[in-house]
Order: C-alpha cells, then structure tokens, then sequence
C-alpha cells in the first residue's frame, strides 16, 4: 500500500504541476486565460478519456508495466514543455504527460485494491498519495520556478525515471495478481457515482487553475502568497482524503459523499467573502478538506459497484470520473477572462447542489460472496 500511495504521489505531482505553474505562463509568455485554459484541457484530455479504456485491458491482459511507463511518461511530458515556447508544442507535451497519468491509475488502482481488501481507511493511503502529489506540486515548483523560470519544469523530470526504476524492480511482489472479486456489476449507481466524481472534479481543477490567480489579481497577493494559497487548498484535500476514508468505516460511504457535498459550499463562500489576503487561506484550506473527503470513498464504491472489474472501475474513478473535470477548464477560462477569477469561485458555488442530488441515487454495495480480492 505505501509503495503504490508514494508512486501515485509522484505519479499525480505531474497533474498537479501543471496548475502550478499556469501563472508562469502566463506572466513569463504572456498566454491568456482561455490560453492556459487550454493546456488544463490538454492535461485532462490525456489523462481522462484514455483510463477506462486502459482499464478494460488491464483487467484482460494485467499489463502491470503501465503502471511505471506512465509514470516515466508523466514526468518526461511536463519536464519538457517549460523548455519550449511555442504553445502548439507546450500543449503536446502536456497532453502526453497527462496520457502518462493515465497509463499509471487503473494498474496502480487495482493492486492498491487488493492490498486494501475492504478497508477504505487503507484504501485512503493510496488515494491520498495522488493528493499529497497535487500538494507538493507547489511547495516544489514556486521556488524552482522563482529561481530557474519555466525551464526549471525539467528539474522535476528524474524524479519520474528514479520512481519508474523503483516500480520496475519491484513488479514481482507489487504486481495485481488476480485482483478481481465475484458479484454482478450495479451499473446504476455507478453511473451516479460516476456523475458525483465529475461535479467533484470539475470544481477541483477549477480552484486548481484559478486560485493562485485569484489571490494575486483579486487579493493583491504577490506570486509566492499564491503559491501559499494553492498549496493550503491542496494539503486540506491531503487531509480531507484520508479524513474520509476513516469517516466512511464509521459512518459509511454514502453518508461521508454527502457530507462533503455539503460542506463545500460555506467553505467557498467563506474563501470569497473573508477580507484579506490571508485570512481566506483558513477556507482555502475548508474548501480542500470538502472536496476530497469523499475521494477515496468513491473510488473504493465504485470498485464495489463492479466487482469482477477493479482495474475499469479504478480507471473510470481515478481517470475519467477525477480527470474529466479539467475538460470544462475552457469554460472556466471564459468566465474568467470576462467575470476574473472570482467569477469562477462564484460559479463554482453551485456545485455542491447536483452533488447532493446524485448522492441520493447511491445504494449499498452488495457484499462479495468471496469476501476477499483473489
């Protein structure tokens, strides 16, 4: 579990980079919003659509070696768009880094499955690691950026090849033996489920993209405070993840996704309202906590949905569900190039209430008739 929590720690730094250093861009090439819209587009084009495919093949054939190679991908993508400036190239690079991201989860997510069994506590380590990744993505990149500009994105690169190394020579004791479980698919609910990650991941890399912006245009913070700002949002998610996997083995999954649908509005609005460049930081930190409370839980019910199919439902959850919110980045982009970044955040408000509509819709998982992943 903590191999594959730390791999996919290393594994998303790569997706959480490259909110990081969008105000970069910007400042440095002089790229719009809708422009550094874009390349969350990119990012979330290549991390998303491709994982539930991904994920069929690794539930079919067990190719456990994705798991490295989309992190080696990962790192090589990212590591090299800060080192060209032509933005057709940058949004290539990022695309295939994302598509790197997408090669690693559904491998990643059912061996950490197995290694869970039934505990979303445990589960919480791995999907926790992706959290810290988004985390440490700007505690590392502000000061590298700060010191190097945009060509510092190479520093980050063998990272990717040490953990890639690392995942390789241990593919005999890390790899998903025969992580399936018996039970027949609840398409249903999953798809509900499935609704929630969307609304979830949407608003996640909207106050991904937008916050460091939002507290140097609207707060008259400098670029290090931002730095701050984005970091607090995403060590909050790093804690409201595993906060939620401990929450759903005492109050169920269900109740904690409705729990965090509910608590993300006042901590929104706690972010735009609260005077200050710093004292917004405490709801910066609110608004983390809310949307990942329910990120390990709705990874582990969905792999409960479909029994027999960890590695889709993992590709789905983790992929297509987490990344398919950065597809909506244009929209955001739009609104802010004419409302600001605090439009987004205004925006952004109305999330919780489908998010709560489709948490009505979830059933209980059936119990597995084995009890155990084989």
């Amino acid at each position: 579990m903590w191999l594959w929590g730390s791999a996919h720690a290393v594994d998303d730094l790569y997706q959480g980079l490259v909110p990081a250093v969008l105000p970069y861009f910007v400042l440095d090439h002089g790229y719009s919003y809708v422009a550094i819209s874009g390349l969350t587009l990119a990012a979330a084009l290549g991390s998303s659509l491709p994982q539930p495919v991904i994920g069929v093949l690794v539930d079919r054939y067990r190719l456990d070696w994705l798991a490295p190679a989309g992190v080696a991908l990962a790192g090589l993508g990212f590591g090299l768009s800060g080192l060209i400036p032509v933005y057709p190239v940058v949004w290539s690079l990022i695309l295939l880094s994302g598509l790197g991201v997408a090669m690693f989860h559904p491998a990643a997510g059912r061996s950490a499955r197995a290694a869970a069994g039934d505990s979303t506590a445990a589960m919480s380590v791995f999907a926790a690691g992706g959290s810290i990744g988004f985390f440490l993505a700007p505690v590392l990149a502000t000061p590298v950026l700060l010191a190097l500009g945009l060509r510092g994105t190479a520093v980050f690169i063998p990272l990717a090849l040490v953990t890639t190394l690392v995942l390789l020579s241990s593919r005999g004791t890390v790899a998903s033996h025969a992580a399936a479980r018996d039970g027949a698919s609840r398409w249903r609910p999953f798809l509900a489920l499935i609704g929630i990650e969307v609304v979830r991941s949407a608003a996640f890399f909207a106050v991904n993209t937008f916050i460091g912006i939002y507290w140097i245009t609207s707060l008259g913070a400098g670029k290090t405070l931002a730095g701050v700002a984005l970091a607090v949002f995403l060590v909050g998610g790093v804690l409201g993840t595993l906060l939620g996997g401990r929450l759903a083995d005492r109050i169920g999954a269900i109740r904690t996704i409705q729990l965090g649908a509910a608590l993300a509005l006042p901590a929104l609005l706690g972010m735009l309202l609260t005077p200050g460049a710093w004292a917004p930081l405490v709801f910066a930190a609110m608004t983390g906590i809310a949307w990942n409370l329910p990120f390990a839980v709705l990874v582990k019910l969905g792999q409960d949905y479909l029994p027999s199919k960890p590695g889709t439902a993992a590709g789905v959850t983790l992929g297509l569900g987490v990344s398919i919110g950065g597809l909506f980045a244009p929209f955001f982009g739009l609104t802010a190039q004419h409302h600001g970044p605090q439009g987004v955040f205004w925006l952004l408000c109305l999330a919780p209430l489908p998010a709560l509509l489709l948490g009505l819709l979830l059933t209980a998982p059936a119990p597995s008739k084995s009890g155990v992943m084989a």
